[in-house]
C-alpha cells in the first residue's frame, strides 16, 4: 500500500512525500527509523488495475515522447541543472498525462534517495532494459550526460528507421483495405441488383458470369455472416500472435514474406548492431550487453540467436565464431564483428554494421514504395476487368439484341 505522509525532521524541517508499506503502523515505523516524526499519514487511494492499464494504453508513452525526454534531460544536465529540477521542468511542459505521472513518481523516488536508474526500474512499460542499464552505468562512471545523449540518439535512429518501414507499408495496406471494403459492398449490395436484369430475361450466360451471379446472391443473403467470419478471423489472429506460441510462429513467418521479410531482417540487424554498440560504449560487459540487446531486438528468432551467442561468449568463445553457422546472420556481419573482436574495437564494428543495414533498409523501403504502386494498379485493374467481362459485357449484349 502507498501512504501519503507529512513529517518533521530532527532539525524541525517539514518533509512531505509517499511511502510504501504493508500497513499504516509499518509506515510510521519506517518514518521513525529514518529519523522522521510523523505529523500526518494516510493511505493513498489507488485506481483499479484495469483503469491503470487502460490509461497506460490510451495515454501511453510513444517513442517520440521518449526521444524528446532524453534529449531535453541531456541538455539540462549538461547545463548543470540538478536531476530533480530537470525532471520537474520536463514534466511541467509535457502534454502526455501518463508521462507526467511517471516522471512525478520518479522525482519522488529520487528525492527519497533512489538513483535515477532505480527509479526508472519501477516503470518497465516506459523504459527499456537498455535505457535503465546505460543510465546505471553512466551514474557509476560519472558520464551521465553523455550516456543520456547516446540513448537519445539511439532512440531517434530506431524511430526514423521504423517510421520509414511503417510509412512504406501504410500506403499499400490502406489501398488494399479500401479496395476490399468497396469490393465487399459491391458484391453484397450492388452486384445482385445488376444481375437481376439477366435473371429476369432468363438467358443462358457463360460459366464465369453464372459464378459471379451466385456469389452476389450468396453475399446478399449472408453478408452479415461473412462480416462476422472476417472479424472473427482477424480477432483470432491477433489473439494467437499475442500468445507465446503464436508470437514465435509470427516472428518466423515475418522473415519469410517476400521483400518485406528482407527489409525486416535488415531492420533487426541494424537494431542489434546499434543497441549492442551503445551498451558496449557504456561500459557493460559483452555477455550482459548481448542479453539486454536480445530483449529489445524485436524478433524472437534473432532474440534466440543473440542469447545463444551470449552463452558462447560466457564459456570463452566469440560472437563471430557462433554467428558463422547461423543462416540469419549474413557473412559480412560475421566478418565485421570478427575484425572488431580482434582489434578491440567491437563497438565501432557494430556501429558500422548498424549504419550499413540501416542504409540498406532505407534503400529497399524507397524501392518498395516505387514498385508497389504499379503492382496495386494491376491488381485493381484485374478486379475491375473480372466485373466488366463477367457482368457488364453480357448486359451490353442483351441491350444490343433488343
Amino acid at each position: 500500500m502507498i501512504f501519503i505522509f507529512k513529517a518533521k525532521t530532527n532539525k524541525g524541517d517539514i518533509k512531505k512525500g509517499k511511502i510504501e508499506a504493508l500497513s499504516r503502523e509499518a509506515a510510521v515505523r519506517t518514518l521513525q527509523d529514518n529519523n522522521l516524526i510523523p505529523i500526518f499519514i494516510t493511505q493513498q487511494k489507488e485506481e483499479p488495475e484495469i483503469l491503470k492499464e487502460l490509461k497506460r494504453v490510451w495515454e501511453g508513452v510513444t517513442t517520440k515522447d521518449l526521444m524528446f525526454l532524453f534529449r531535453q534531460l541531456a541538455t539540462l544536465i549538461g547545463a548543470r541543472v540538478p536531476i530533480v529540477s530537470s525532471l520537474k521542468a520536463i514534466s511541467d511542459q509535457s502534454n502526455n498525462k501518463y508521462l507526467k505521472e511517471v516522471l512525478n513518481d520518479i522525482i519522488e523516488n529520487v528525492e527519497d534517495g533512489m538513483s535515477l536508474s532505480e527509479a526508472m526500474k519501477n516503470h518497465p512499460d516506459v523504459f527499456s532494459s537498455i535505457e535503465i542499464n546505460l543510465i546505471a552505468a553512466g551514474e557509476v562512471s560519472g558520464g551521465l550526460q553523455k550516456t543520456i545523449e547516446y540513448i537519445a540518439n539511439n532512440i531517434e535512429k530506431n524511430y526514423k528507421l521504423t517510421s520509414k518501414v511503417k510509412g512504406a507499408l501504410f500506403y499499400p495496406a490502406f489501398v488494399v483495405s479500401a479496395a476490399g471494403l468497396i469490393g465487399f459492398l459491391t458484391i453484397s449490395f450492388i452486384l445482385p441488383n445488376i444481375t437481376s436484369i439477366i435473371k429476369d430475361m432468363e438467358l443462358e450466360v457463360a460459366w464465369y458470369t453464372q459464378a459471379l451471379m451466385s456469389l452476389g446472391d450468396f453475399m446478399k443473403a449472408y453478408w452479415w455472416a461473412v462480416l462476422i467470419a472476417i472479424f472473427s478471423a482477424i480477432g483470432g489472429f491477433i489473439y494467437y500472435i499475442n500468445t507465446s506460441a503464436g508470437r514465435k510462429d509470427w516472428d518466423i513467418l515475418q522473415l519469410k514474406i517476400p521483400v518485406i521479410g528482407k527489409i525486416l531482417r535488415y531492420v533487426y540487424l541494424s537494431r542489434f548492431g546499434s543497441n549492442l554498440a551503445i551498451l558496449l560504449k557504456g561500459g557493460l560487459p559483452v555477455v550482459k550487453a548481448l542479453i539486454i540487446s536480445s530483449s529489445v531486438v524485436g524478433n524472437g528468432v534473432y532474440r534466440g540467436i543473440i542469447l545463444k551467442a551470449a552463452d558462447e561468449v560466457k564459456v570463452g568463445g566469440t560472437m563471430s565464431s557462433y554467428f558463422q553457422g547461423v543462416r540469419e546472420i549474413p557473412p559480412i556481419v560475421t566478418k565485421m564483428i570478427k575484425v572488431g573482436e580482434e582489434t578491440g574495437k567491437l563497438d565501432e564494428s557494430l556501429s558500422n554494421v548498424a549504419n550499413f543495414y540501416e542504409g540498406e533498409a532505407d534503400n529497399m523501403v524507397r524501392n518498395l514504395s516505387t514498385l508497389i504502386e504499379p503492382v496495386l494498379i494491376v491488381i485493381l485493374g484485374i478486379g475491375v476487368a473480372i466485373l466488366v467481362f463477367g457482368i457488364m459485357m453480357p448486359i451490353y449484349g442483351i441491350i444490343n439484341q433488343l
